[in-house]
């Protein structure tokens, strides 16, 4: 009887080494078999870009309400603010070129132009933007600016003397002026009456809606980079080294101010009241009747600015939005940067 047990014991242990040497090599399976065979699921969370991020770029905006703001830049990249910049939300548009400018016709209608002579449109509000071919030259397309009026009309300007009309919202394009080894840099128009202003001081005036223009003198040899008419008679042009040029009769004679700065000034605009310019290294030009002065748009800001707009603030005055650099809102000489804080 103890003999009997004596193998039972026997047999017992030697099950247990068995079994117990076999685990090391079940967990070693195990392991394999995970790896080559199961796919682990990542739980991963979607982060959602903000809408403006430090390295963006907006060269154009656009304002077609208090509320309602477009602005379009690097990479074309393309936001949109309907609180008045509060918030902001980012739209998708079919091009990776610089958007070099932006004109909005209303709350739905916008149109955008850039490098590689891209021309992109909305009629929904930015839902959804849509490419638009347009005439192109064999040599270089970049668009540097586009303006609208009323009734669906837009013009673009850019290289190689690059003229384009749109009557149609942005739907189809004409060219209006042969090529030109001559870049075009910006056009405003008061009615009929028009001027568009370029390198090497050029500048040319329409009295017919653009059918037909005329080159006149500006009196300077450095780039003029934009230009605006508050009515048909009176108008400024500003560019390279601080220019400012002011004509009273239509664009057909100008005259220089005397030099306020030597900084690039790339806007001009007429805000209801004065003429402000902006340009490198934060300044600004003011000025009308009374005289011009040259200051900075705000105390210790030297960001470069490619665009001013101008808009009520009711009892407060006026107020503008600035692109470029930053994307960012002047309020009475307190500056805000849309998105982050202000450098």
């Amino acid at each position: 009887m103890l003999k009997s047990l004596g193998k039972f014991e026997k047999s017992a242990r030697l099950v247990v080494t068995i079994v117990t040497s076999l685990i090391p090599f079940s967990i070693v399976g195990g392991l394999l078999y995970a790896a080559l065979f199961v796919k682990a699921e990542a739980m991963v969370s979607a982060v959602k870009p903000p809408a403006i991020e430090r390295r963006d770029r907006f060269m154009g905006v656009a304002m077609p309400s208090d509320k309602v703001i477009w602005a379009a830049g690097s990479n074309g990249k393309v936001i949109r603010s309907d609180d008045g910049g509060a918030t902001w939300a980012a739209q998708t548009a079919p091009t990776q070129e610089n958007l070099q400018g932006l004109a909005a016709w209303s709350a739905d209608q916008a149109v955008a132009v850039g490098g590689d002579g891209v021309v992109i449109r909305t009629a929904d509000g930015g839902k959804t933007w849509a490419p638009v071919q347009v005439p192109k030259s064999e040599v270089a397309n970049k668009l540097l600016n586009v303006r609208n009026t009323d009734n669906g009309t837009a013009w673009a300007v850019g290289e190689m003397g690059a003229v384009l009309k749109t009557a149609d919202f942005g739907q189809t394009w004409t060219r209006v002026l042969p090529e030109k080894d001559q870049a075009w840099n910006d056009i405003s128009f008061h009615g009929e009456h028009g001027i568009m202003v370029g390198e090497f001081g050029q500048i040319q005036t329409t009295a017919d809606g653009g059918k037909n223009w005329k080159p006149v003198s500006s009196g300077v040899k450095s780039s003029l980079m934009s230009v605006y008419l508050r009515d048909s008679e009176n108008g400024v042009a500003v560019g390279l080294s601080g220019v400012v040029l002011v004509t009273r009769d239509g664009g057909a004679q100008w005259k220089e101010v005397a030099q306020l700065t030597r900084e690039h000034l790339n806007d001009v605009i007429w805000d209801g009241s004065q003429w402000v310019a902006v340009g490198d290294k934060g300044v600004m030009v003011t000025g009308g009747d009374a005289g011009w002065k040259a200051t900075r748009v705000s105390e210790g800001n030297l960001g470069w600015n490619t665009q001013v707009l101008g808009h009520s603030l009711g009892d407060k005055g006026k107020g503008y939005v600035l692109a470029g650099a930053s994307l960012a809102h002047l309020d009475n000489g307190t500056l805000s940067v849309f998105g982050r804080a202000a450098d």
